[in-house]
């Protein structure tokens, strides 16, 4: 440390800042032990003075300076709701008395924090990429070894741990397109269109930021579902982008209305330029799947309209109803003929963080884009290629999701074992879900044919609105800081998604395990019951 005879050569430097400090605090400054008094210099206090004049400095970040857009982004998901839900486990911890003895998070669609078990053998691949030392271990099968060798030979120097193309990893594009085949009944679908994400969310928002364009009245309109998930409305605020509402019909079963969509347009066109389409199928908030026939509307009124597509497909695996089932919008834009498939512009998303994976936390997922004016293609890549790559370890496991074990290999039975097994039981959640609702006054709830949540309509005393007005809160925000106080249970209020004026909801997820889900259903049940009596 180049110690001379007084120590240190910083020592004298570092005691006239301590010194300093302590004439700025108000303090005498005390001498080095053992070494006498020091003499204070002019320039010492002069660099008091100036320490204590940087510690009443104004901050440069505030409130009144910081990017007004992001100010204005709300994620009702994560919102004040799920804040206070932190605030109460934390006085639980402290052992604080409350009416319960846990909070019970049912506001997100986080499916292993729920208790669900993974599947093992997307574990197993992923493990054998994480440390590849595994794969002269007997304890791991020869169909997950052979997917894991195959991955790491598209990365560098065979490790998960190198950057990869900013599209990602080509063999994982090769199987994302087979698996697209597959599921469309042979429809072609070119590796090159595909692009490895970081979950859906980022496929979103990556195509949002290369669509919007244009100020005042040029700015882009980008037409949403109402309800609708707020990452819609995040990155339209985020974007500085202009929010065009289509309302979905609640009376019948929450399906998409084309007179709906014109006049969502329609009234757009006078304060925007609306050049996107987004929908979600099938749907969260609201868990309906869409039939072919709604599907066909929408890409004939895209076509009609000259509007981009965005369809939002994350839940195409979790089905439930009889009757109903999922029609990616790519395959019924093919069948629709050369004229549509080959102008209509479409990006679809999907992700292993839900179906019946539920890995939230790899945050893998793609998106295949049609379509896509080859300049506007290098475009994406270099908008994508500043972010280098997604998560490779997610890449990796949303390989095992398009390209799962087939019959013949050793894995296969334990596999569908697994997945069918989730499948079943979200089904049997979902039908129960909307049985006890339906049972409780005050609550309507539409089938849940699809997706992880339940969105009942839920009436509010106009005693209660007055109330809510008061603590300057939306009604259902009030309704559902009110349950979450009163039973532990944390849910969203459907304003965060989006309502009618007039109507109030609120989202739940069905993924707690069924003995909790039914104790979770009783208690929303007897708390309605004491609101309604309370408020009446």
């Amino acid at each position: 440390c180049g110690r001379g005879p007084g120590g240190c050569r910083g020592g004298r430097t570092d005691m006239a800042l301590r010194c300093a400090a302590s004439l700025a605090a108000g303090r005498q400054p005390r001498g080095p032990r053992r070494e006498g008094t020091v003499r204070w210099s002019s320039a010492a206090k002069a660099s008091a003075v100036k320490i204590n004049d940087k510690a009443s400095r104004e901050k440069i970040l505030t409130l009144e300076s910081m990017n007004p857009q992001v100010k204005a982004v709300e994620y009702a998901v994560r919102g004040p709701i799920v804040l206070k839900a932190g605030e109460i486990e934390k006085e639980l911890r402290k052992g604080i008395k409350k009416p319960f003895t846990e909070v019970i998070k049912a506001n997100i669609g986080d499916a292993h924090a729920m208790g669900q078990r993974p599947i093992t053998f997307l574990r197993q691949v992923v493990a054998l990429c994480t440390y590849p030392n595994l794969l002269d271990s007997p304890s791991f099968p020869e169909d997950a070894k052979k997917r894991a060798r195959r991955i790491l030979q598209g990365c560098g120097g065979n490790s998960l741990g190198s950057y990869t193309a900013s599209q990602g990893i080509n063999c994982i594009r090769e199987d994302v397109a087979s698996y697209i085949e597959r599921r469309d009944g042979g429809v072609p679908a070119d590796p090159d269109n595909i692009y490895l994400t970081t979950g859906a969310s980022d496929g979103i928002s990556a195509i949002l930021k290369i669509l919007i364009s244009g100020g005042g009245k040029s700015r882009t309109g980008v037409m949403i579902p109402i309800p609708q998930y707020p990452l819609y409305s995040a990155a339209i605020s985020e974007l500085d982008a202009v929010q065009v509402n289509y309302y979905l019909d609640e009376e019948n079963c929450w399906a998409l209305n084309v007179n709906e969509l014109r006049r969502a347009l329609n009234e757009a066109k006078a304060y925007c330029n609306p050049k996107v389409l987004c929908i979600i199928n099938p749907g969260n908030p609201t868990g309906q799947v869409q039939n072919r026939k709604c599907i066909e509307d929408m890409i004939h009124f895209a076509w009609e309209e000259k509007l981009f597509l965005l369809a939002d497909e994350v839940y195409q695996d979790n089905v439930y109803s009889e009757g109903c089932q999922f029609h990616s919008f790519k395959k019924i834009l093919y069948e629709m003929g050369p004229e549509y498939y080959n102008n209509v512009e479409l990006a679809s998303f999907h992700s292993t963080s839900k179906g019946y994976m539920g890995e939230c936390g790899y945050r893998g997922g793609y998106m295949e884009v049609i379509n896509l004016h080859p300049e506007i293609k290098g475009q994406l890549v270099k908008l994508l290629s500043v972010r280098l790559c997604p998560p490779v370890s997610g890449q990796a496991a949303m390989d095992i999701v398009v390209n799962p074990p087939v019959p013949g290999e050793e894995s296969y039975a334990q596999f569908i074992k697994e997945k069918e097994s989730v499948l079943n039981n979200l089904a049997k959640k979902a039908k129960l879900t909307e049985d006890m609702f339906n049972k409780i006054p005050g609550v309507q709830c539409n089938p849940l044919q699809g997706a992880m949540y339940a969105f009942p309509r839920i009436f509010i005393p106009s005693k209660a609105i007055e109330e809510a007005k008061a603590h300057k809160m939306a009604p259902d925000m009030f309704y559902c800081m009110k349950l979450l106080e009163e039973t532990g249970i944390c849910v969203v209020p459907g304003s965060g998604f989006g309502q009618r004026e007039g109507t109030y909801h609120f989202r739940m997820t069905i993924l707690p395990p069924v003995e909790k889900l039914k104790i979770l259903l009783e208690k929303v049940k007897d708390f309605h019951i004491k609101f309604l009596e309370k408020y009446a």
